[in-house]
């Protein structure tokens, strides 16, 4: 494809050269050139969101499960706007994501058109890197290397802005892919002393995160459980964690800062592994904002830019540790429920209805907290949590989650309130026929508010304040939104409807909404 090419075609051949198969978009003038390239250039799939909010969602849901960026095409500086929840979340996720965003071309920038904006200002707070393509001629290698700085560990979101008539002037080739970046060598120092640590007899905890968290560097952890006693910590919203039967159990550190403070008190060193030291989601009158108890040690076994895997795998050598993790989570599954149905019945149905390896993009918020106690005692899966606290994940996330792996349910408990910011997202699942499964929690409100107005000891709450927590008048019929979406739909009212709706969902393919009335 060298003869005829112009910059949109090099960019496109330069993401599939670089192994980047999806594009998420929400296209605009500015970006047609790149969308009819999407049919001159194969290996690409393209996939429409109706909101930007769905598009970097998607992206995120996408490169936690593949482990590689998609790309997404958003509409100049307003577009790029739309998606920025999505992206702080996915930041703090440390997600692979490309975002390409389109611009007016140069000579038009002098004139102010109405969407002239600074697309570099908007980009800034939640990439990794940014950079504004200026010829035709280079903005494959721009390509190139904003894949490689995606990709470079620990993840992030790289940048690159294209204005219109660098997508429509003709272009010599497309770029190669670059070397990647990858995480750097823990030294052998660290991880010696750190075993000293370990062995010293104080009560200890491994903060994990990132891949050390999966597959056989969870294994090394609990193998290095068997050999010191030292407890196996992840955050409160971990990115991505494999739980279920047969794996090595985890502690997921509580959410509200005074559990948080209890859950760690007797800690006396904490060693981080690509984490951060636990603090509280906010701050609270009279509540402390820090985790970890006073006089507790606090040292790094890897930095998130590190081999955190290896470095576990390398502790677990140094301490010559078993050949078997300290345990195994053994399978305990619930009773399915009857009568009532509330947040607990929906929880005893998922756990015992959902097949082995299914993937959970959850934002449940308080009507979670049930399905957190059980379901990591179920069959194995992966738990896709809303990293960064914005809500309005959920849904985008399973959409990412099902693309990336098409052979595994996706199941996307999630809140009402939340979920309103994107329903959008329910009518890319229709057309592109995903494997997911919905459950709306019904409530009719913004429960975690209500929780936050008496923990922070706002004063004065009546009808004007409980209003704006409230999602009644009107009531939201999640079941014919998503109907209209091309979603099909049902809603249950007891825990028997509910266990039936879910296993029809369980037994079919394609993508489905349950709304649970609690």
């Amino acid at each position: 494809m060298g003869e005829g090419m112009n910059g949109a075609q090099s960019v496109v051949r330069t993401l599939v050269n670089c192994g980047v198969e999806v594009c998420f978009a929400n296209p605009g003038t500015s970006e047609m050139h790149f969308v009819a390239a999407l049919d001159s250039v194969s290996g690409m799939r393209p996939v429409l969101c109706l909101f930007e909010g769905v598009v970097t969602g998607a992206a995120d849901g996408y490169g936690r499960i593949a482990g590689k960026p998609a790309v997404n095409l958003l509409h100049l500086g307003p577009g790029l706007a739309n998606g920025l929840a999505n992206l702080h979340n996915a930041r703090r996720a440390a997600t692979p994501i490309v975002n390409i965003v389109g611009d007016h071309a140069a000579y038009h920038l002098q004139y102010d058109a109405p969407l002239t904006s600074d697309i570099a200002g908007f980009a800034r707070p939640v990439s990794s890197w940014i950079h504004e393509s200026k010829s035709a001629g280079a903005v494959a290698s721009d390509t190139a290397r904003a894949v490689q700085a995606a990709s470079a560990a620990p993840g992030g979101i790289a940048t690159l802005i294209m204005p219109a008539d660098v997508a429509w002037n003709p272009a010599a080739r497309a770029a190669q892919k670059l070397p990647e970046i990858g995480p750097a060598k823990v030294a052998a120092e660290t991880v010696e002393a750190i075993a000293k640590l370990l062995a010293n007899g104080k009560k200890s905890a491994l903060l994990l995160r990132g891949s050390a968290l999966l597959g056989d560097v969870l294994e090394a952890a609990g193998r290095v459980a068997a050999k010191t006693g030292v407890r196996l910590l992840c955050d409160t919203f971990a990115p991505q964690t494999e739980l279920g039967a047969g794996r090595v159990p985890l502690e997921r550190i509580p959410y509200f800062s005074e559990q948080i403070t209890a859950f760690l008190k007797d800690v006396e060193q904490l060693i981080l592994v690509g984490a951060k030291p636990p603090v509280s989601f906010f701050a609270y009158p009279g509540k402390p904002s820090w985790g970890a108890p006073e006089g507790c040690l606090i040292d790094y076994l890897a930095q998130p830019h590190e081999d955190g895997a290896q470095a576990v795998r390398d502790l677990a050598a140094a301490l010559d540790a078993p050949a078997e993790p300290a345990a195994r989570t053994q399978l305990v599954l619930p009773e399915l429920p009857k009568g009532k149905l509330n947040s607990l019945g929906v929880a005893q149905a998922i756990a015992h209805l959902t097949p082995d390896h299914a993937i959970y993009a959850e934002e449940a918020n308080t009507s979670g907290l049930p399905f957190q106690m059980i379901l990591p005692k179920a069959r194995p899966h992966t738990h896709l949590p809303l990293t960064g606290g914005s809500i309005g994940q959920g849904l985008p996330l399973a959409i990412g989650a099902a693309i990336a792996a098409p052979d595994r349910k996706v199941v996307c408990p999630h809140g009402d309130g939340g979920a309103a910011y994107t329903m959008q997202a329910l009518w890319t699942m229709a057309r592109e026929k995903l494997d997911v499964t919905v459950v709306i929690y019904a409530n009719r409100s913004y429960a975690i508010l209500n929780i936050e107005l008496q923990r922070v000891g706002a004063s004065g709450a009546g009808a004007n304040a409980l209003s704006m927590l409230d999602l009644h008048n009107p009531e939201m019929n999640w079941m014919k939104i998503a109907e209209g979406l091309g979603v099909e739909a049902s809603r249950a009212t007891t825990a028997e409807e509910f266990s039936a709706q879910y296993a029809s969902a369980m037994s079919q393919r394609g993508p489905r909404l349950i709304e649970a009335l609690i």
